[in-house]
């Protein structure tokens, strides 16, 4: 990002997977100011990474940016997933604040290999330009999922895609009484339906999912209303 202009980093202290768009109120939070690389400015919070956003526009870092870019992510991000990603709510909390955002995740990364990360931030750059340049509507973000290939002539281009369908396969693990953890091996999914983040990551394309904070179900809208749903009348009678 700093290709592209002045850069600050807003990150949790902590690894913070999957925790969702989970915001921390009425509770103490934490925080350190500090450099990283070759001295970007750096609030570390102990927090969740929406948490990051949220406290960055709150007032401890000087607010508006143009954009948000978050990640790279450890792992994709795809169908359901986008739920669970600590990286794309983040992107989404920046979209509440009114700043548009773009969430990065790398399938099969290798958190201690920083050149796993090198293609995937050279392939977000013109996708951060574009945003720059044409913006993205209220409460809108893209979510991009790079493959893990090992040069940048690996990857067969960039597809516009929606979220596919993910299979979890989590298992639960007693550790003592009372204490269980939920762990297994990484998710599957329906990789051959055309037009999916998980079909295009899976054929080494790169794939952007643009995606809204409105989560309503308006093809269900109409079903409903047939429904006629009504409230019911627990009005006692006495005599």
């Amino acid at each position: 990002m700093q290709t592209i202009g002045d850069v600050e980093v807003a990150a949790p202290s902590i690894n913070q997977s999957a925790s969702g768009h989970k915001k921390t109120l009425f509770q103490d939070m934490q925080y350190t100011r500090t450099t990283i690389g070759d001295g970007i400015p750096t609030l570390a919070v102990n927090g969740s990474p929406a948490d990051c956003i949220a406290v960055a526009a709150l007032g401890l870092v000087e607010w508006k940016p143009e954009i948000v870019v978050s990640g790279i992510n450890r792992g994709e991000n795809m169908g359901q997933d986008l739920t669970y990603s600590g990286t794309v709510t983040a992107a989404l909390e920046a979209a509440i604040h009114g700043v548009p955002a773009v969430a990065v995740s790398l399938s099969n990364a290798n958190a201690d290999d920083v050149e796993d990360y090198r293609i995937a931030a050279q392939i977000v750059i013109p996708i951060v330009k574009k945003v720059l340049f044409y913006g993205l509507p209220p409460f809108t973000i893209l979510s991009v999922n790079v493959p893990n290939v090992a040069s940048l002539e690996d990857i067969k281009g960039i597809r516009l895609t929606r979220q596919g369908v993910r299979q979890y396969l989590d298992e639960i693990r007693r550790i003592d009484d009372n204490i269980v953890r939920i762990e297994g091996p990484p998710p599957m999914g329906n990789v051959d339906e055309l037009g999916t983040d998980l079909w295009a990551v899976h054929r080494n394309y790169v794939s952007v999912t643009p995606v809204h904070l409105d989560m309503t179900a308006y093809q269900l809208m109409a079903d409903l209303a047939s429904w006629d749903i009504q409230l019911q009348d627990n009005t006692a009678t006495t005599e």
